[in-house]
């Protein structure tokens, strides 16, 4: 019986010394050579086709009654800080009364070929600007 309990003690031992092998990750204060190797960086995204993600999608990102006219977008640029992009839209919109409010600019942030946000935006005057 002892010897059971001596034969399983050593295979726990063993079991967890070997265990601690696969904790040494790229950060980890081990030398070197013990490390794993760090992840290399996901390929950056080509860049989108924002006239036709605007004509696609429209009806989202204006609603029905502002009546969008002269859209035009600007090329891509790659966001600052993350892996997507972003692009500046304008056009002519209507209010809800019927009054028309001139031309409006929007910022469009872009994620795996996916506009995900859009938020007004005054920065985007120096962009150049294509009809869609």
């Amino acid at each position: 019986m002892r010897r059971v309990v001596v034969h399983w003690a050593l295979m726990v031992g063993v079991a967890l010394a070997l265990a601690g092998c696969g904790l040494a990750d790229s950060r980890s204060p081990v030398p070197e050579f013990m490390r794993n190797k760090a992840p290399d960086p996901p390929p950056p995204e080509t860049p989108p086709d924002v006239k036709r993600l605007v004509r696609e999608k429209l009806d989202s990102l204006f609603t029905a009654a502002s009546n969008p006219r002269g859209v035009r977008v600007s090329p891509p640029l790659r966001e600052e800080k993350g892996a997507g992009w972003t692009a500046c839209v304008r056009a002519e919109l209507t209010s809800v009364m019927g009054k028309p409010l001139g031309a409006e600019t929007y910022r469009l942030i872009i994620s795996g070929g996916v506009i995900t946000d859009r938020r007004r935006d005054d920065d985007c005057a120096s962009e150049t600007y294509e009809p869609i």
